[in-house]
């Protein structure tokens, strides 16, 4: 089957008319973190969400609320021009209690002179018949019908989402017959991540300079390698007005999740000088929770002082950060050098291979069977979990349906162990599995 890119949708407006609420809610989980604080520093941007047939990616675009009102203004704007870059659809969200303000007025501008799509959400309409005059005064704005809702109260949201639909882009996909492998090579600034491609395809189709950022946008570059065709996905994407830290990381990880859902397999590239940063396990969390395969590559490692035991360190500082990734292939190159570059193609072909692994239904449940004897499975109030039947229902990531009595003794540390199970068996090196429960005659589902 081809691969499908979701369609991207940026929640954008003034600090605190409660984009991080609504975010929260369409996302169904606590993500970002509420406050009556404008610009209060969140954990994620960005979620996954479904709204009847549809998928889409949610990216919130709040930000740090500046004292002056024109550092106010410079601000919005970075952020509504991030969000005109990289969305399909742009949710403008405008605060119903306080009214129409200038900051609105401008950013309406910037939208409009876009020519994305926009729609225009009221929020804070607790009483759609008393506040009726509160939302019309948004028409104002020369941007379309406003949307009135309340976020706190999630009324309203219906309607918002089905106008929002409308504008997705057909799906694109790429031809049933493409044999090609794609690969994204995402990581921070300035960690050789164009070098390395450079390389990789022989010729420099991708400008490098010292400069972090210097690439204007993600490039995919097509290359024959041993008869096999590889498409790269280049992220370096840091195309930025603005000197703030937080504005660059956010970019830089809105970049990157377009790139990874587009791509079979992440090459996540970590400096060897720098060591593993807890922006690197951001970067790797956005692969990690689309299932994709990932390989970690350390690069510049001929710049490090090494002894017998170096590579075993730095192996235990990567697994350690990036726990959740035990599955991901690690890899110690030098893209000046060109050391163990050529290496990479191998691991890609290896982490392909594992990542479209189809295991015969039969097989699957002896080696499920075996390990039930193993290790007993949960049990509570008298009742044990029973794991039925399983059957393998697809590829990237490798993913099983069981059917059991219940999906709730199902407890996360006993999937972990069939996961091992399964891996040890058949090996599924470099990619995530997916474990689908649910209940025989029950229509409970658990991820």
């Amino acid at each position: 089957m081809g691969r499908k890119s979701k369609p991207v949708v940026a929640i954008v407006g003034r600090p605190n008319v409660g984009k991080s609420t609504l975010f929260n809610m369409l996302a169904g989980r606590k993500i970002s973190i509420v406050e009556d604080t404008p610009g209060v520093t969140r954990d994620r941007i960005y979620a996954d969400c479904t709204w009847l047939n549809y998928e889409f990616t949610l990216i919130d675009t709040g930000g740090i609320e500046p004292r002056t009102r024109d550092v106010i203004l410079a601000q919005m704007r970075e952020q509504a021009q991030i969000a005109i870059d990289m969305a399909d659809v742009i949710l403008f969200m405008v605060d119903g209690r306080q009214g129409m303000q200038d900051a609105d007025s401008q950013v309406a501008d910037m939208l409009r002179r876009s020519r994305k799509p926009v729609v225009l959400v009221v929020n804070k309409i607790d009483s759609y018949h008393k506040q009726q005059s509160d939302i019309y005064e948004f028409y104002n704005l020369g941007i379309g019908e406003p949307f009135g809702i309340s976020s706190v109260n999630q009324t309203g949201i219906g309607d918002l989402l089905d106008e929002v639909v409308k504008h997705f882009p057909a799906p694109t996909e790429q031809p049933e017959d493409d044999d090609s492998t794609s690969i994204a090579v995402v990581g921070k600034p300035n960690v050789g991540k164009s070098s390395i491609v450079n390389r990789l395809i022989g010729e420099n189709r991708v400008i490098v300079s010292e400069i972090a950022g210097t690439t204007r946008d993600a490039v995919d570059t097509e290359v024959m390698h041993d008869g096999r065709k590889y498409t790269f996905i280049d992220t370096a994407g840091l195309r930025r007005r603005s000197k703030v830290k937080e504005d660059l990381e956010y970019y830089m990880l809105l970049r990157t999740i377009g790139a990874v859902e587009r791509a079979d397999i992440t090459i996540l590239v970590i400096d060897a000088s720098e060591g593993v940063s807890e922006q690197d396990a951001k970067i790797a969390g956005i692969a990690h929770d689309r299932g994709k395969a990932v390989i970690i590559a350390v690069n510049k490692w001929d710049l490090v002082e090494k002894d017998d035991h170096s590579t075993d360190r730095f192996t235990e500082k990567v697994r350690s950060t990036l726990s959740f990734l035990p599955y991901a292939e690690i890899i110690f190159i030098s893209a000046q050098t060109g050391q163990r570059l050529v290496k990479l193609y191998d691991l890609i072909d290896m982490v392909s291979a594992n990542q479209n692994m189809r295991i015969q239904t039969g097989v699957l449940n002896e080696i499920i069977s075996e390990a039930v004897t193993i290790q007993q499975p949960p049990a509570d109030k008298g009742k044990m979990l029973k794991i039925y039947y399983s059957t393998q229902t697809g590829v990237k990531p490798p993913t099983f349906v069981m059917f059991v009595n219940d999906a709730e003794l199902f407890h996360f540390s006993y999937q972990r162990f069939i996961e091992n199970r399964l891996r040890d068996t058949f090996g599924f090196r470099g990619t995530p599995l997916k474990l689908i429960i649910r209940e025989r005659g029950g229509d409970q589902e658990k991820v």
